[in-house]
This record gives structure tokens, sequence and C-alpha cells, in this order.
């Protein structure tokens, strides 16, 4: 359940701590005092979509902080396990912070997490039923929604949305082999003939670097042997041979390190010296013998290379990306080879279909069984809402190909009279009875929720008298296993609740703020009795919503 919630400086409310308690609570107050405000600060808790304009006005960022306990059945600890998640001391700690440029940020357990992880840690902690969310049922996917999940059936239901896709993709892919053979065939065959091409040049790019090498060596072989030579020259086969020279300077300076020990750090470097000036003698003599006149080779080089610079130009890349090209071109013919044959498309497609079938089919049998037992609770709890004689009924009508949804498509069926016959829903309800029939939905979708927390956001418009209160007894009875919060402007459900807030605006400062006070007994006669009587509360009204607190025997 919800444990405590905090609010700084959203809309209208500058800080509020708040301690919330099991059972059946109602959320009082004057219109516009803000009784949806905390309802919208939970929502956006639970990871509802944020905008700039709920900060405080003048204030940089709004902080809402939502504390429940963590639910025994084990999902959402699972859940978290999964997104690797503290679990935190058997609590979940949701913080949601909005800038006032609209940018928001949010943590689960004082980590920082992204939007849909919060949406999901949410879904498994409350539901808020919103007081329009009987317009919805008018839309017929929001019905099969419904439907789904009063069953249980939504991992189901995604499953088959995910196989009828996969069919529909290969079907798509089958219908356009079929209509466009011919000039597919021409694309496959413009292909194959370019990747015949590109794997007989048989190049890669680590070639393209070896041939550039050896092409600037052999295209200035001559050069390149002449200063050899002349190299060697200096070094060792001239009249002033450098190695000789070293190795004369070397032998006097050894000489004079004898009668001066000074001389010895000299003797050491012309060493190293003449050590590298034979290595370097060695490696040149190498490379001389290595190196060759080869017209022949070159020739060879340059025909290959212009060859592959005129296979580059003609498919407008650098020789480097010819390589890349023939994977491009070799992938793609893989691909229109396969989808060229319409018969290899038609058997994967007819594959799909069957595994899409099977599964529906079975999704198929678990909706019947849900809609017919959903149909009669709804039945009675609308007859319960003075609507005697009425009947509500789920149709679930058969879609001859399937579609994403299933094998079926879902309308709400009612009838608010036993002799007339039922009709859609958005066709013969009223206003009123609209609201019946979608909170009479509500309330007995929601016994079957795992959800710990409800809320009920002025779903009892519409109403009054005596299915006003007995609204307030539904709902009493959902809070005994559960916790339950409502927003309501009507005293026969305020009455019933296991506590009450009110709610009321004041001015601070020049500000108008929201303002939360948890009542008493006696602080609840006196709020009943306004919601009952108005500004002017006699004693008669008092005494009216004292008896309907049970406060008087």
């Amino acid at each position: 359940m919800l444990r405590h919630l905090s609010i700084r400086d959203f809309v209208i409310v500058d800080q509020l701590e708040l301690d919330f308690r099991a059972g059946f609570g109602t959320l009082t107050g004057e219109t516009g005092a803000g009784k949806s405000i905390l309802l919208d600060a939970l929502s956006l808790a639970l990871g509802g979509k944020a905008e700039a304009g709920v900060v405080r006005t003048g204030q940089a960022r709004a902080e809402i902080v939502a504390e429940f306990d963590l639910p025994p059945d084990g999902v959402l600890r699972a859940w978290l396990d999964e997104q690797d998640l503290n679990h935190g001391e058997g609590a979940v700690l949701l913080r949601r912070v909005i800038e006032s440029g609209g940018r928001s940020k949010a943590w689960l357990n004082g980590t920082p997490v992204v939007l849909a992880q919060m949406r999901a840690a949410g879904d498994l902690l409350a539901d808020i039923h919103g007081q329009h969310a009987h317009h919805a049922l008018l839309r017929t996917d929001a019905q099969l929604g419904l439907v789904d999940a009063h069953g249980g059936l939504t991992a189901q239901a995604a499953q088959v949305f995910g196989l009828y896709r996969a069919w529909s993709v290969l079907r798509r892919a089958r219908e356009a082999a079929e209509e466009g053979a011919s000039s597919t065939e021409r694309e496959r065959e413009l292909l194959a003939w370019q990747v015949s091409e590109l794997r007989e040049l048989a190049f890669d790019a680590d070639e393209w670097l070896g041939l550039n090498q050896e092409q600037t060596r052999l295209a200035h072989a001559a050069s390149l042997l002449e200063g050899a030579a002349e190299v060697l020259d200096g070094l060792s086969d001239g009249e002033y041979a450098v190695v000789s020279h070293l190795e004369r300077l070397l032998a006097r300076v050894a000489d004079m390190a004898q009668h001066d020990g000074q001389l010895t750090d000299v003797q050491e470097l012309l060493s190293g010296a003449s050590i590298q000036l034979d290595e370097a003698l060695h490696a040149m003599r190498r490379y001389r013998d290595r190196l060759d006149l080869d017209p022949a080779r070159l020739a060879e080089i340059d025909q290959r290379m212009q060859v592959i610079t005129a296979m580059a130009r003609k498919y407008r890349v650098p020789p480097q990306g010819l390589p890349d090209v023939l994977v491009d071109s070799a992938s793609r013919l893989e691909r229109l080879t396969r989808q060229s044959d319409p018969e290899a498309l038609a058997r994967e497609e007819a594959a799909a279909r069957d595994v899409f079938m099977q599964a529906a089919s079975l999704l198929s049998v678990e909706r019947q069984r849900v809609a017919g037992a959903l149909s009669v609770a709804v039945t009675e709890a609308m007859q319960s809402l003075a609507m005697g004689g009425s009947r509500f009924d789920i149709s679930l009508r058969p879609a001859e190909e399937g579609c994403a949804s299933g094998l079926e498509t879902v309308e709400f069926l009612v009838t608010a009279n036993a002799s007339q016959p039922l009709r859609p829903l958005a066709k013969v309800a009223s206003g009123g009875e609209l609201s019946r029939i979608g909170l009479a939905i509500q309330v007995i979708t929601s016994r079957n929720a795992a959800t710990p927390t409800l809320i009920f956001d002025e779903v009892d418009v519409g109403i009054g008298g005596r299915v006003a209160e007995i609204v307030g007894r539904l709902l009493k009875q959902l809070g005994a296993d559960r916790q339950v919060l409502c927003v309501t402007h009507l005293p026969q459900v305020a009455a019933q609740a296991d506590w009450q807030w009110t709610i009321s605006k004041e001015t601070r400062d020049g500000q108008t703020l929201s303002r939360v006070q948890q009542m008493d007994e006696g602080e609840r006669v006196e709020e009943i009795a306004r919601m009952l009587g108005g500004v002017n509360i006699t004693e008669t009204t008092r005494s009216h919503a004292a008896e309907m607190l049970g406060l008087q025997p």
C-alpha cells in the first residue's frame, strides 16, 4: 500500500507530507481546492507524463516522493531483481523531479531509472481510475484491453500480436515478390554479374597498400641503387671511408686512455658509434643485394593497379572500398534471391500463420471464459446501482483471417431494460448510465487485480442519492483487502470511508496554496454536513451527517 507521499512546489502545493492508512479513504473538499492535484502528483511518481506547467510559479523544480510497501506477491520483487534494483527495507521509494523547463528525472530506491522503468514499477503498485475513464469504454480497443487485463491475458495477447506482425511481414514479402517478380529478377541478374566481376578481381584492401609500396620501390629502383652505392662508398669502400677512419680514431683514443683514465668515456662512445656504423653498413649491403631493376614486374604491378582503379571508378568508390561493395552486393543478392522465390516465401508465410493461429486459438478460448464471467459480474453490479432489469454482455466477434488482437474483435453490449435487445454501449448509454456502467466495470475488474492500491478520481460523477451510497459500499468492500483512495464530491461516498481528508485553499503572501487536513470524527461530521448542505450548515444537517457516519445511536 501507499505509505507516504511528499510533494514540493507542485502546481499550488508548496510543501506537503502525507501519511496514508490502509482500507478505504476519501479526499474531499470544495471544487478547485486541489483534490485531483494530489492524484496528479502521485501519477507522476508512478511514471506518468510530466509537463513544465506543473512546477509552482516562481520555483525551479517540483519534487514528488512516494513510498509504498513492497507487495508480498513477489512479482515486483522479481522485477526489481531482473532490473538490478535494490529492494529497500520492505519498501519501494519512487522519486520524481520535474524542472521548470519540462525535463524530469526519476529514481527508484535511490537508483536513477528511465521513465519506462518507473512506469513498470508503478503499474505493479497502484492503479488510477480517472474521472473520465468511462469514456474510454466506448473504444473497442480499450474494451478488449480491459477483458485481457481482467483475465490476466495481457502477456498472452502481446505474444499473439507479435506473431501476427511476423506473419504480416512475410505475407507482404510474398505479395511483393509476386507483384514485382520481373523487376526483381532484373535487379538480381545485375547484382549477380557485379558479384561475379568483383570476385574475379580477387582484391582486398591490404593488397592495394602492398601494390603501392612495391610500385614506388620498383619505379625508383635505379636511383635507389645509385644511392645505395654512394652510401656504401662513404661508409667503407671509398678513400675516405667513415668506418675505417673511425676505427683509426678509436685506436688512437684507446692509446691515450691508457695514460689518462678520463678518456675512457670518450673511448666507450666511439666504440658504440663504431658498432652502429658496422650494423648500418651490413644493413645497407643487404638492401642493395635485394634491390633489382625488374621492368617486367613493374609493368605487371602497373597493369594490376590500372584494373583496380578502373573498377573503383566504375563503382564510384576509392580502391579500398571495393571489398565493401562486394559484401553489400552479395548480401543484397542473397536477400533478393530469397525474396524472388514466391513459393519459398509462401511456405514461410504459411508456417508463420499456423503458429499465429495456434496461439490465437488458445487466447480465444480464454477470452470466451473471461468474457462470460465478466458479463455476469458487471450485470449484477449494474443492477445494484439502481439499474434494475439492465444487462451487460461482452460480444466477441470472429475476425475471419485474424487480426493483430487475435481471432476476434470485442464490443460491449448493454440494455437498460429487460424488454429491450442488447445494443452497443456507445449507442444506448446516457451520460449518467455510462458513469454507472463504467463504475460497475471498474469495481468488478479491480476485484481481480493484484495491484495493492486502487485510486478513483471522481468516478462517481453523474450519480447521487441511493446509488451514491451503494457506490460507497462497493468501494468500502474493495478496501477490505487492499488500499482504496477516492476523490469524491458525494457525502454518501465519503461517509462510507474508513478515514477522510479534506483539501482546501488558502492565500499566503499573495499566493494561493493547497492545504490538506486529516479529520477526526467531529471534523468529519462538519465536512459531510458541508457536502450535504452547502454554506449554511444547520443542526439538522449535522445530525444527518452524524447519522450517515454511524455516530448517533
